[in-house]
């Protein structure tokens, strides 16, 4: 059984970035995501604020390289699911579903996952016309009214995209205005093909074998209306994937994972990096920055363990 100096949990850009770092300087590094590479970044169609990129660059070819750049350097890939963390003296167990891993460090990197809306329709019309990917379904809607939920830089930037394939893509707020970057905002309001419902939350998902209709409440009047779309696409925020660690480091109210500026954690020997961390600021440059700390740190931590 091998033991690795680093294993990463979670393969999005901070895990990928946490890779490179650690892999170049010649540490045994192994990396844990039970998908495709890249995290939420590889299902945005198009990153335009990420630097050295003056046109823009996709998400799935900018994860597709990272990917690549860590296991040039010899970062190695295992397509297991973490279930539990073991502390021992000097390292960590971590079971799998494949398996038993034995690691000097763990650098968490599990990120976090579309929140839902928890209406009734939601889980029973998932993957039938409710989605919380665009650049995943998008397609599937050509010619057809779908439904956007959100008004942050995600809601906007998916919106922008499916008015690709759909007739009529309607963005539903409950304020009055959009949360998203003033581009964004721009963009969205001069689109053609994009109408905005202000004030406005959805009340049930309704379909027969897929969905049909939303029913939408305006919060400040009470009135209920329904509207007829073939999809909903939710983006109204996240939340972490740190139920693999709950009991064993520091969480904060919300599940996210306390770490300092050098991603140390409560616990030595386990850094965290990425959109799991505690932070006001979850895109993907930070998450890079994140991961190549963590890879930092743990690389001064290892010398720092007595020789046995």
């Amino acid at each position: 059984m091998s033991l690795y100096d680093v294993t990463i949990i979670g393969g999005g850009p901070a895990g990928l970035t946490a890779g490179i770092y650690a892999a170049r300087a010649t540490l045994n590094t192994l990396l844990l995501e039970k998908g495709m590479p890249g995290g939420l970044a590889a299902g945005t169609e198009f990153i335009e604020n990420y630097p050295g990129f003056a046109e823009g660059v996709g998400g799935p070819e900018l994860m597709l390289q990272m990917d690549a750049q860590a296991r040039r350097f010899g970062m190695k890939v295992q397509s297991d699911t973490a279930e539990t963390i073991e502390s021992g003296e000097d390292y960590f167990t971590i079971n799998t579903d494949e398996g038993i891993i034995i690691t000097k460090t763990i650098i968490l990197a599990t990120g976090a996952q579309p929140q839902k809306l928890d209406v009734p329709g939601e889980d029973k019309f998932h993957g039938r016309g409710v989605s919380y990917c665009a650049t995943c379904d998008g397609a599937f809607f050509k010619d057809k009214e779908v439904a956007v939920i959100g008004g942050g830089d995600s809601a906007i930037e998916e919106a922008l995209y499916l008015t690709k394939f759909a007739s009529k893509v309607h963005i539903l707020h409950r304020r009055g205005e959009l949360r998203a970057t003033k581009i964004l905002q721009r963009r969205a309001i001069e689109n053609d093909k994009i109408v905005l419902h202000w004030h406005s939350v959805v009340e049930k998902i309704s379909g027969e074998a897929t969905v049909n209709e939303v029913a939408i409440k305006d919060i400040r009047s009470g009135e209920i209306k329904s509207l007829a779309v073939n999809g909903i696409f939710v983006y109204v925020g996240t939340r972490p994937v740190s139920d693999l660690v709950a009991g064993l480091i520091k969480l904060d109210e919300r599940g996210y994972i306390i770490a300092d500026e050098n991603m140390h954690t409560s616990r030595p020997g386990i850094f965290a990096a990425g959109d799991i961390r505690q932070k006001t600021l979850r895109q993907v440059v930070t998450a890079v920055a994140d991961g190549a700390i963590a890879a930092v740190s743990a690389e001064k931590y290892i010398k720092s363990l007595p020789k046995r």
